[in-house]
């Protein structure tokens, strides 16, 4: 066992960490998938509020610029079954995993926005509508200002 801290006062239990995780994982993501996307959704808000008043960081969510892992292309036929690519703005990695994908047009307007939430073989998403399509249509747009679809898009072409 190891100690979390100086002061803290209570020791790592590593075996039940690892079965309170296993027993999360065997509940299926499509009932996993609301309480994630919510949490999501409330930091995204939350980080893109305080971005458009000027304020950088949230000292318990960091900054805009830093809160996603990635943002990429992701072309057709990446997976099987994939017919049409989109950009991946990914939260997470691992298990679980989560990421907004935008569905966009040849001008890079998007159609469609999706909240996928994936572990281990597992996965469901949502399509994004009313509030939550707005405000990830507005980080969309902050993504289309900075040129970033088409750094990613082009980056796949270079292959």
């Amino acid at each position: 066992m190891k100690t979390l801290g100086a002061g803290q006062g209570f020791m790592r239990n590593p075996d039940f960490e690892r079965k309170a995780s296993m027993q999360e994982r065997s509940i299926n993501c499509e009932k996993r998938i609301e309480q994630h996307m919510r949490s999501r959704m409330e930091d995204l808000q939350r980080l893109w509020i305080a971005y458009c008043k000027g304020i950088e960081t949230l000292e318990d969510l960091g900054s805009i610029h830093e809160y996603g892992l990635c943002f990429d292309y992701v072309a057709p036929e990446t997976f099987d079954g994939q017919k049409e690519g989109y950009f991946r703005y990914q939260i997470s990695w691992g298990g679980p995993s989560d990421e907004f994908r935008f569905f966009a047009n040849p001008d890079f307007s998007h159609h469609r926005i999706e909240y996928w939430f994936l572990d281990w073989f597992d996965g469901a998403h949502r399509v994004l509508s009313g509030a939550d399509e707005a405000l990830l249509s507005e980080l969309w747009d902050w993504f289309r200002e900075c040129e970033a679809p088409q750094a990613a898009f082009n980056k796949t072409q270079d292959h």
